[in-house]
């Protein structure tokens, strides 16, 4: 499976009329955080290096001035537009990973991705008033084979939202119940939503999906629709 970040990075090529950015295989490099700006999708990043300021983007992670991180793999963009942030980059790099440590080549160092386990969101204080045909997230976990490959119907609120991973969006969505430690739950669907929403959710429960690169979960509801 190929990196899901440059698949994104692809989309974004061709949308700029750069339809083949540069890529970078090259060995570890390090970057010590100048300045951090967040997006819904993406963390970018400013550092120094020689003498020259860089910027590089990644998958949304939680980083700050002064971190240091090391990266392998990257493409390479020229005159990039966020449409976003509303700014154009002279020169950016799309970062596949972020480590903390030299990258070795049993990847052990893998980054988290958006919604798998280690990506948990923080528990929210929610009170979600369910109709009768809803289950509870603390249900869908304690009875997940129960569960597996059906059809289900939830509703929650959105604590986390990350937008164009894989062609789909990708939410956490938390009711205030939880199963041995487990009360928050990842959504991949095409709709788009805003944190803070309360939403109620169709789609299909998948157990111990492996999109590999990090992309691991335990139960998935995939494919949902707002109800």
């Amino acid at each position: 499976m190929k990196q899901v970040l440059f698949i994104l990075m692809a989309t974004l090529a061709i949308s700029c009329n750069q339809i083949y950015p540069k890529v970078d295989n090259g060995n570890n490099h390090e970057l010590v955080v100048e300045e951090v700006i967040q997006t819904s999708g993406y963390t970018y990043l400013r550092f120094t290096d020689n003498g020259t300021e860089q910027w590089l983007a990644t998958t949304v992670m939680d980083a700050k001035v002064g971190e240091k991180y090391y990266y392998e793999k990257s493409m390479v963009m020229e005159n990039f537009h966020s449409k976003e942030l509303k700014r154009d980059f002279k020169t950016i790099l799309f970062v596949e990973r972020l480590a903390t440590e030299p990258i070795s080549s049993d990847e052990k160092n893998k980054p988290v991705a958006p919604g798998s386990a280690k990506a948990k969101a923080e528990k929210m204080d929610v009170v979600i008033e369910k109709s009768k045909d809803d289950i509870t997230v603390a249900n869908l976990y304690s009875n997940k084979e129960t569960y597996a490959n059906k059809l289900v119907l939830i509703k929650g609120k959105v604590v986390k939202y990350s937008p164009g991973i894989m062609n789909k969006n990708w939410i956490h969505i938390q009711d205030g119940t939880e199963s041995e430690g487990n009360y928050d739950l990842t959504v991949t669907t095409l709709s788009e939503f805003k944190v803070g929403d309360i939403v109620t959710l169709e789609g299909k429960v998948a157990l111990n999906k492996d999109f590999g690169y990090g992309y691991k979960y335990d139960v998935l509801l995939e494919d949902a629709v707002a109800k």
